[in-house]
């Protein structure tokens, strides 16, 4: 293995792509992976933003998922390392108080056009109103899986439910009508990630306290796989598009390799990913749809 790709990919990252049989594949994209600064189109792109969705540790060290929602010129790129977001996480989200020096990795997304850009770094200050970023990565994704969604800014934030251990009736009822979901991973040597996966209603699964999906066929990098290899912590982002309600799980999760095409394996990739709850908190209205128009390739559902 050349030296260029062992920079690129961490051993977990590594140790997936091997398992599933891509090595060659992920290595002609390695250049995705390298570390790589923001530039003048993606710049251009996060400044008409309104929509973010940030992993990081709360002041407890514990793993969460949240969105952070602003008008256009919230997302601003002071230099191709350096991001500064002019909002913080509200009263009752769990990265509210964000502590500064720590792994970040962030999604922001525009579901209209279906398009995205990730960007990981590191938490360099967090002041009253605002975040900085210092970026050690930054780099598009095709729009595979995402629903096409038009959202309205009409929500003002408010205190969700008290943090809890278990998953209620409600929960389950929005995951299993989910199409939209964001997993949070953090490797502590190499990174955080927040990544968007979407399906059909109810490729998420519910057994018991755990949360079970397929993992679909992808650009072979595995950025969020290759770190709960490393490192099991993992956070889920889910939304009611319909009330802006949201749904922030925290936990552990692992990858589940098997016969492809098994049942619950939709994507017919051998891997399904197990998600142990640990913690939850519900209820902040964040941003609800105004229209939406289903990803037209969504894989059937395998019962």
């Amino acid at each position: 293995m050349s030296p260029a790709i062992q920079q690129a990919f961490h051993s977990g990252e590594l140790a997936v792509q091997r398992a599933a049989g891509v090595e060659r594949q992920a290595a002609r994209l390695s250049r995705m992976a390298e570390p790589a600064g923001i530039s003048a189109g993606m710049a251009g792109f996060l400044a008409e933003r309104t929509f973010l969705v940030l992993t990081g540790r709360d002041a407890g060290g514990r793993l969460w998922t949240s969105p952070v929602t602003g008008p256009p010129g919230f997302l601003a790129a002071r230099s191709a390392t350096t991001l500064a977001i002019h909002r913080v996480l509200p009263e009752g989200d769990p990265l509210h108080g964000l502590p500064a020096g720590q792994l970040l990795g962030m999604t922001s997304i525009e579901f209209a056009t279906r398009r995205r850009v990730r960007i990981n770094g590191t938490l360099s200050a967090a002041a009253k109103d605002h975040l900085i970023v210092e970026v050690e990565q930054a780099y598009g994704n095709c729009p595979q899986y995402i629903q096409q969604r038009t959202l309205a800014q009409d929500f003002e934030p408010a205190a969700p439910a008290a943090e809890r251990t278990e998953l209620s009736p409600g929960d389950i009822e929005l995951i299993q009508e989910a199409d939209t979901f964001f997993l949070g991973t953090v490797n502590p040597a190499h990174g955080a990630d927040a990544s968007h996966r979407g399906g059909a209603p109810g490729f998420v699964r519910f057994e018991g306290n755990a949360l079970r999906w397929p993992d679909y066929p992808g650009n072979n990098l595995f950025n969020s796989l290759g770190n709960i290899a490393a490192n099991p912590e993992a956070a889920l982002l889910f939304f009611d598009f319909a009330t802006g309600r949201i749904l922030q799980v925290s936990g552990t999760a692992a990858i589940e390799w098997g016969e492809a095409g098994r049942s619950g394996d939709d994507g017919y990739t051998g891997r399904i990913l197990r998600f142990a709850v640990q913690c939850v908190v519900e209820g902040r209205p964040v941003t609800r749809q105004v229209a939406h128009t289903p990803y037209p390739r969504n894989p059937q559902l395998i019962k």
